[in-house]
């Protein structure tokens, strides 16, 4: 069925009474007015679909609450977050960059000497006091002190970090090579 003059003139008829059924809905003016846009657009679309002689205003009201209860589903799924911040707590980095760099720590670790490895773990990673690990290890503060020392730089040069700050999240590589005890 094309749309006539009578029938545009009846759409437009059904305008206010859409609008106050939207408001009803949404509970929102600029929302309803969306609401009643897209229902008239629809409408217009599918003009062919409507049967001549059938309630118009019925079949007007039935496309707007299909509207608005796809819209509702649509919108129950969707988290408003205009300034991005819900979005910045989604973020995540990459669980296989972390396994990765893992993997090339130990491997450098491994190449460590055994006595710089053990100072650098016990200090470093484990927390020790220089002169606790001292003591675990038999030996001087000052050898610990210089162990830790060669173990870091040497570490450092293996992974190609200029210091300890250039290591990502993984707060325990950050810990074992730039740590300090005292």
């Amino acid at each position: 069925m094309p749309l006539t003059d009578t029938l545009r003139d009846d759409i437009l008829a059904a305008v206010p009474n859409l609008r106050a059924f939207a408001i009803s809905l949404s509970g929102n003016a600029d929302r309803a007015d969306d609401l009643v846009q897209e229902t008239l657009l629809r409408a217009i679309a599918n003009i062919d679909s409507f049967q001549p002689g059938s309630n118009l205003p019925a079949w007007l009201f039935t496309i707007l609450r299909n509207l608005f209860r796809s819209d509702y589903r649509k919108r129950r799924r969707e988290v408003e977050d205009a300034d991005g911040s819900y979005a910045n707590t989604l973020k995540t980095q990459p669980g296989q960059n972390v396994h990765i760099e893992f993997q090339e720590f130990r491997e450098a670790l491994d190449k460590l000497p055994q006595d710089q490895r053990e100072a650098l773990i016990l200090v470093g990673a484990s927390g020790f006091s220089y002169e606790d690990a001292a003591a675990i290890c038999g030996c001087a503060v000052g050898t610990i002190k210089s162990r830790v020392n060669r173990a870091r730089s040497k570490l450092s040069n293996l992974l190609y970090v200029d210091g300890a700050d250039d290591f990502g999240p993984d707060n325990t590589v950050r810990a074992v090579i730039g740590g300090s005890s005292g």
